[in-house]
């Protein structure tokens, strides 16, 4: 199987939508498959209205129709609801190409929190645009069901995994800061909620990892939390092993990598019962989920580093990978389904 994945996320964008379609592209032998890319870097593209550090492709379907030629798959697969997915499904409608697509962004929830825009307009939207696909993967079974209530048809599941090897316990923190250490790591924008952690009191110190739109106010706003801008491989990974307790609270994220991130990396996790968090932490013990979330990161102070490390390691991307490969062969069939002569 040869595949092609459209999606609008990708380096230097650091987010679970890249992270994830890396890991697929590491893991893609293993299951007799080979990954080739439609991405912003393939065309023209401009800064994204309200959030520049994302690049919006100038992806004319003509032009995604030529690139579909030249890199010959077998198979489609529709990352994001962007103008690379737009003009990529229009491309598979026109030409009844079979395709699959994943659901990685509560987009209805961010576009309401950035424009006077009704949540149940951008859904129908978003239905419409998966619907037409042969399967749409989800990595949870509450978004699942929640996605079916809403009426989108053909969900598959597909879970996420984590580096045991880069993200571990270690024996040294390169935090110099008053513990204990409360961590917060992925983007700084509006939809990840950061502001109801950052004005928690708490003892210790709040660290930020991270960067977007929303940085600058909520540094010059919270000047005891640190702010450590992003980081990424092993400087990332020694952030994760020098903190206490890692507090999540996001509303909108479909999963949250960050999650499995810190688990293998011993640290409990402090966030609200809501989607993502209920589905990795549940009923673990190895996170704390509640309203409050002070009374959660205080309480999460208590739980064993040693059990969570040991639940993250139950995360693998070779299982993740094999959901993945197993869904778009189950839901377009094991024989080439993109025909080129149509294009």
């Amino acid at each position: 199987m040869r595949l092609l994945v459209a999606t609008d996320a990708w380096r230097p964008q650091i987010n679970g939508v890249v992270r994830s379609i890396e890991q697929m592209i590491a893991h893609a032998s293993a299951f007799d498959a080979e990954i080739v890319l439609l991405t912003p870097l393939d065309f023209r593209s401009l800064p994204m209205p309200t959030y520049p550090e994302i690049r919006l492709a100038l992806a004319r379907p003509r032009a995604v129709a030529r690139k579909i030629r030249e890199l010959a798959p077998t198979h489609i697969h529709i990352a994001t609801e962007g103008p690379i997915g737009i003009a990529t499904r229009k491309i598979c409608l026109a030409n009844d190409f079979a395709y699959t697509t994943s659901y990685h962004t509560r987009f209805p929830e961010y576009v309401s929190a950035r424009a006077p825009v009704p949540e149940r307009w951008v859904y129908r939207a978003i239905r419409r645009f998966h619907n037409t696909g042969r399967g749409i993967m989800v990595a949870t079974d509450s978004l699942e069901a929640e996605l079916v209530k809403r009426g989108f048809n053909n969900v598959l599941r597909w879970g996420r995994g984590v580096d045991t090897t880069l993200f571990r316990p270690r024996d040294t923190r390169v935090l110099d800061a008053p513990g204990p250490i409360f961590l917060y790591v992925g983007r700084v924008a509006v939809e990840k909620n950061l502001e109801a952690f950052l004005k928690l009191d708490l003892p210790g110190t709040k660290v930020i990892v991270g960067d977007g739109p929303a940085r600058a106010d909520l540094e010059r706003r919270f000047p005891q939390a640190r702010f450590l801008g992003a980081r990424t491989g092993e400087a990332l990974a020694e952030v994760y092993a020098s903190a206490d307790v890692f507090v999540f609270p996001s509303l909108t994220d479909t999963f949250g990598i960050v999650l499995l991130e810190a688990l293998a990396s011993g640290l409990p996790i402090a966030a609200y019962p809501v989607t993502g968090p209920l589905d990795v932490v549940g009923d673990s013990g190895c996170g704390v989920l509640s309203r409050d979330l002070r009374e959660a990161a205080l309480a999460a102070l208590e739980i064993p580093r040693a059990r969570c490390r040991a639940y993250g390691e139950t995360f693998t991307w070779h299982e993740s990978a094999r959901q993945f490969f197993g869904n778009v062969r189950s839901a377009a069939g094991d024989d080439p389904v993109v025909d080129l002569d149509r294009l």
